[in-house]
C-alpha cells in the first residue's frame, strides 16, 4: 500500500513538472531568442558593446535570432502535428508488443479486466517462459486478472433463447470458468518455478468481479491503459447446428490507448483507471479453486 502511494506521489510530481514545462517553455525560449537579437543588434551599432563582445558578425547573428523568434511558433505547431496521438486505437491482436515493452522494466505490473483474458494469456505465457533464459532487467512481476463471477446467473455469456434473448446456461458458464481456471493454473505454476529457480519473483492471480464482461481493460506498469468494449452481440456454437451462445470475442476488440507520456488529460485518465482497477481488485472474490475447494 505504501509503495503504491509512493508511485502515485511520484507520478503526480512528474505531471506537475510536465505542466510547468509546457507552460514556461515557449516563454523562456522566446525571451532567449529576443535577448540574443537585442544583444547582437546593440553590439553592431554601439561600439563599446561591440568591443566588449569582441566580434564582428553581430548583425548576422541578430537577424538569425530574429528569424528563429518569428518561426518558433510555426516550428512548435509542426512538431505537434507530427507527434503520435496520445490516444491511439489498437486491436487486441497487438497486445504482444505492449507486453514486451512492459517487460523491459525492473518491476513489471500487468492488470487485466475483461472476459477470460485469453488474448493476454498467450503472450504472457511466452513472455514468462523467456525469463528463464534471459530475464533482462526484470526482477519482479505482478499479474492480476479480473474476470466475471461465472458462478452467478448471467445474460452474457448465455445461451441464445428461442426469442433471440439470453437464457442463463450454467453448463456454458462452467465451461468458460474452467478455461479461466486452466489459464490461472498454468500461469501460476510458471510463476512458482520462476520464483524458485531464477532471479525473478513472479506472482499471478485470477479473481472474480460481479457483472457481465462489458469492458476490456489492460494496464501496463501503471503507465499505459488500453480500454475498449466487447461486442456483446457476438455469438458462437460449440458444435455444428447446435445451440448458439452469447460469447464475446476478445481478439476482435479494439482498444483506446492512454499514456502518462501523453497530455495532462491522458495522464489523469490513467490515474482514474488505475484507481478503478485497484478498487475492483480489493472487492473481488477469490475463486474456489484458489481457496482449496473443488470448483
Amino acid at each position: 500500500m505504501a509503495e503504491r502511494g509512493n508511485r502515485q506521489a511520484e507520478n503526480g510530481l512528474g505531471r506537475h513538472l510536465r505542466r510547468y514545462q509546457e507552460r514556461f517553455e515557449s516563454v523562456v525560449t522566446r525571451f532567449l531568442l529576443l535577448g540574443i537579437f537585442v544583444t547582437g543588434l546593440t553590439a553592431q551599432f554601439v561600439k563599446p558593446v561591440g568591443d566588449a563582445l569582441e566580434g564582428k558578425a553581430y548583425l548576422g547573428g541578430a537577424l538569425l535570432s530574429l528569424v528563429g523568434y518569428v518561426l518558433y511558433d510555426q516550428v512548435k505547431e509542426l512538431v505537434s502535428s507530427i507527434r503520435v496521438p496520445t490516444r491511439a486505437l489498437v486491436n487486441s491482436s497487438q497486445l504482444g508488443s505492449f507486453v514486451s515493452e512492459a517487460f523491459q522494466a525492473r518491476r513489471v505490473e500487468i492488470s487485466f479486466l475483461g472476459y477470460t483474458g485469453e488474448t493476454l494469456y498467450h503472450t504472457l505465457y511466452h513472455q514468462l517462459e523467456g525469463l528463464f533464459d534471459d530475464p533482462g532487467p526484470t526482477r519482479r512481476v505482478l499479474i492480476r486478472m479480473l474476470v466475471p463471477d461465472f458462478g452467478q446467473p448471467m445474460i452474457v455469456p448465455a445461451r441464445v433463447g428461442d426469442d433471440g434473448g439470453p437464457t442463463d446456461d450454467p453448463d456454458f458458464r462452467k465451461r468458460v470458468e474452467q478455461r479461466c481456471r486452466e489459464y490461472d493454473g498454468i500461469l501460476s505454476e510458471l510463476a512458482e518455478r520462476l520464483t524458485a529457480t531464477s532471479r525473478v519473483s513472479v506472482e499471478c492471480e485470477y479473481r472474480f468481479y460481479p457483472g457481465i464482461p462489458r469492458d476490456k481493460i489492460c494496464i501496463f506498469n501503471r503507465e499505459q491503459v488500453l480500454q475498449g468494449l466487447y461486442d456483446l452481440s457476438a455469438r458462437t456454437r460449440l458444435i455444428h447446428m447446435g445451440p448458439e451462445f452469447y460469447d464475446p470475442k476478445g481478439y476482435r476488440t479494439d482498444l483506446n490507448v492512454w499514456s502518462r507520456e501523453g497530455t495532462a488529460a491522458a495522464g489523469e485518465a490513467v490515474t482514474i483507471w488505475n484507481k478503478h482497477f485497484d478498487d475492483l481488485w480489493a472487492l473481488a472474490k477469490v475463486p474456489e479453486w484458489r481457496r482449496g475447494t473443488a470448483a
